[in-house]
């Protein structure tokens, strides 16, 4: 699914990130294939309240940090926490609140990705 180290690391780690705040629904969009995509990845994820898509922003940021040393390029929606956008450059998450997420449905605009679901532990 990934195609370098460096990448798939850093997919590990916002996966990590996501998951140590208990975000739902984290599914990996792979952009890979499609053309004229502007990065290799999305990581879509789901947050409850605006504290807990902060939380998820601020715990993606936290980890790929320290275990990356790496910061995102962009973030944006702190102001609202209704949808968070982070940009590390070939990887893009976006944290939605659940009403947001359905009604933007990245996945479906998408349809080409191929999709992979995080299971929860």
């Amino acid at each position: 699914m990934v195609d370098n180290q460096y990448t798939k690391d850093l997919l590990d780690s916002i996966v990590e990130g996501l998951s140590d705040v208990k975000g739902e629904e984290i599914t990996i969009l792979d952009l890979r294939e499609i053309e004229n995509a502007f990065c290799q990845y999305f990581v879509v994820c789901t947050g409850n309240s605006n504290t807990q898509v902060r939380a998820l922003s601020d715990s993606v940021e936290r980890v790929v940090k320290t275990e990356m040393h790496e910061r995102p390029f962009h973030v944006e929606g702190k102001e609202n926490n209704h949808w968070i956008l982070m940009d590390y450059t070939n990887i893009i998450v976006h944290i939605f609140q659940k009403e947001h997420r359905e009604y933007y449905d990245i996945e479906s605009l998408w349809g080409d990705a191929v999709v992979t679901r995080i299971e929860m532990q």
